[in-house]
C-alpha cells in the first residue's frame, strides 16, 4: 500500500531543498542537515505523526522565506539610507 502523504512529502522536501541553496550557513550545511532529519523520521507511519510533521516542514519552509526576504530588505536600505 502506497502512503498517501508521500507526495506531499517529497514536495516539502523539494521546496525546502530549493530554499537551501541561500541559507546563510551554505547549501551544503542545510542540504546535509535535511537530508538527516527526513531521514530520521523515515519509519514513521502515524497519518497524524506525518501530518505534524509537514506542517512544522511547512511553518520552516515560511520562516526561511521571512528570513530571506529580511536579508533583502535590510541590504536595499542600506544601499539608499544612511543610519
Amino acid at each position: 500500500m502506497a502512503n498517501p502523504f508521500r507526495a506531499e512529502v517529497v514536495r516539502l522536501y523539494k521546496n525546502l531543498l530549493y530554499l537551501g541553496r541561500e541559507y546563510p550557513k551554505g547549501g551544503d550545511y542545510f542540504r546535509d542537515r535535511l537530508r538527516s532529519a527526513f531521514a530520521k523520521n523515515k519509519s514513521v507511519r502515524d497519518p497524524e505523526q506525518i501530518r505534524a510533521m509537514i506542517a512544522r516542514g511547512e511553518f520552516v519552509s515560511r520562516e526561511l522565506e521571512a528570513l530571506y526576504y529580511l536579508r533583502k530588505y535590510r541590504a536595499m536600505k542600506k544601499r539608499y539610507y544612511d543610519d
